[in-house]
């Protein structure tokens, strides 16, 4: 087997194509594999019950399996001529030989592989399986691995075994096959779009150099020809003129309101500062709030938004890594309050989230290594190849290297739409996204807001999760020790400040997780897998507060 993505005779699509038996997961690792390297994934299924319909078992039911087949094939063959796609194809769809030569010529062809009993505990559940509803299906399940698995064989030019480990680990074993090394930067010219599906509040966010002087990203969303912009008075001797020059170019009237800068004064006096500005001038409700700066402005605006006139248009525009990478994706808003931390506030998403990667370049090296603690978390949480390629280029993005800066604002971006997509209001795996924000909001609480960065307050409380982590066995010691490494490498605090363990706990209770009365702990159950615990023994948090702080 070769190592190369394109093997000879193979067309330079750059396509990758998994086969498999039924359970053995090509469905999630397909959509995971794409998301890591930028690809578009279909699963070959769905798109055949996309254009006739029904489900599979109808299909089935009424054409039988070689009619389910012949159209198996037709898509298969249309799919095929696509370039730069993830395909995961149905169980059977090796059947066929011209299916088989067909594949191998246009993709790199994984076949992941998994025993019959592992695809039995995983699909002995599941009735949408129309081969396997017969008396014995354990017994047919065996049958099919048998006549399929030389064939799976034969077209792959990998062969993954998936086991017992978890999803991560596998993807990024099968990163390492396709050799695609995790240091690769791609060469990025031109500005990146991703979308965040929230039906219809859905928007894209928009990633590059110099995108304030791109007046179309912002007009579609100021239909009246009027825009607010909030600023603090860092961000607006730098920028507020070029954004307004770009837009009063086109016909927009802009009304400016500038609010002093730091993590103070986000609070209900300069909220209500905003609703004097937007009262005193008559902003109407059709006209955008537009959030110029880092997550201070960004919450602010957001929440501003959220709430003048019941609701008005509000656009991102954030211009501090930690704003771009998290704070200004997923519609999170608030002010903080006295006894905790964003406690007050809504849900409201943007209508467009500009992230103009340039704007960095007069960010404080202090405030570019409190954004890349947020960028540590995703690979942390769930992306763990991620997490490796920041190992290999972390002095890249403290250098400021533009690609390596892109790239990064992209993967993480990537990875919260996701996690934003499937829960929008923290209902579940949203809440995953706060790892080390329980420790460190009660640092930011503790020492007075501004006083640490939220980014240095999350980097030490993700080393005090990560070690409570370790304590309760789920991580080893050297994982502890890569992770701080990492944290150091960035010139990130990897302890927190000496506050006593009945502080720390006293104002933890005030997180916004706490459920029936317990602290509810995002914890790491391995490096790229987050969990989210409230059975953590007394004696093992004393040991990490009194470890991890100094």
């Amino acid at each position: 087997m070769t190592n190369n993505l394109m093997t000879q005779n193979k067309r330079p699509s750059g396509n990758i194509i998994l086969v498999g038996m039924m359970g053995a997961g090509k469905t999630t690792v397909g959509k995971m594999l794409a998301r890591q390297l930028g690809k578009t994934f279909i699963d070959c299924d769905e798109e055949i019950q996309k254009r006739t319909g029904v489900k599979i078992s109808h299909i089935f039911d009424v054409e039988g399996e070689e009619g389910f087949r012949v159209r198996e094939s037709a898509v298969i063959h249309e799919l095929i001529k696509l370039d730069n796609i993830i395909l995961a194809t149905g169980g059977g769809a090796v059947l066929k030989p011209d299916n088989r030569d067909i594949l191998k010529k246009n993709g790199v062809v994984i076949y992941l592989k998994s025993g019959v009993h592992d695809l039995w505990q995983r699909t002995r559940h599941d009735h949408n399986r129309p081969l396997l509803q017969t008396a014995n299906p354990r017994a047919k399940l065996q049958e099919i691995f048998e006549q399929r698995d030389s064939l799976y064989t034969a077209v792959a030019d990998h062969i993954v075994h998936t086991g017992k480990q978890s999803v991560q680990t596998l993807i990024a074993r099968l990163i390492k096959k396709l050799n695609t090394p995790v240091t690769d930067i791609p060469s990025i010219h031109n500005m990146q779009t991703l979308d965040l599906g929230l039906d219809e509040r859905s928007y894209q966010i928009h990633i590059g150099q110099e995108l304030m002087n791109q007046a179309e990203l912002l007009l579609k969303h100021i239909p009246h020809k009027r825009a607010v912009v909030v600023s603090n008075t860092t961000v607006a001797p730098l920028y507020l003129e070029k954004l307004s020059n770009t837009l009063a170019s086109n016909g927009i009237q802009i009304q400016s309101i500038i609010l002093p800068d730091g993590e103070q004064y986000k609070n209900s006096a300069s909220l209500n500062h905003i609703f004097d500005e937007l009262l005193g001038n008559r902003s109407e409700r059709t006209t955008p709030l537009i959030a110029l700066g880092g997550g201070v402005i960004g919450d602010l605006t957001g929440f501003a938004a959220a709430t003048y006139l019941r609701g008005v248009p509000f656009i991102q525009i954030p211009t501090t890594l930690l704003a771009q990478v998290d704070s200004s994706v997923g519609g999170k808003t608030g002010i903080n309050h006295p006894l905790g931390k964003n406690m007050i506030g809504a849900f409201y998403q943007p209508r467009v989230v500009i992230a103009d990667v340039a704007t960095l370049n007069t960010l404080s090296n202090k405030e570019l290594r409190a954004g890349i603690a947020e960028v540590i978390k995703y690979g942390l949480i769930r992306d763990l190849p991620f997490l490796e390629w920041l190992e290999l280029n972390m002095e890249k993005l403290l250098q400021r290297d533009p690609e390596a800066l892109q790239y990064a604002i992209v993967r993480s971006c990537r990875n919260k739409a996701e996690v934003v997509g499937n829960d929008e209001r923290e209902s579940g795996e949203r809440a995953l996204l706060n790892l080390g924000h329980t420790f460190g909001h009660a640092i930011e609480n503790a020492m007075g807001y501004g006083v640490w960065l939220h980014g240095e307050a999350v980097a030490a409380g993700t080393m005090m999760a990560t070690d409570l982590s370790g304590r309760l066995g789920w991580l080893t010691e050297q994982d502890v020790e890569r992770t701080k490494a990492l944290f150091l490498a960035a010139g990130l605090p990897v302890k927190g400040p000496h506050l006593g363990n009945e502080k720390y706990i006293q104002l933890m209770g005030l997180d916004k997780k706490v459920a029936d009365g317990k602290i509810r702990f995002v914890l790491l159950k391995q490096l790229g897998q987050a969990v989210i615990s409230d059975e953590v023994p007394a004696e093992l948090l004393k040991q990490t507060l009194e470890l991890c702080s100094a």
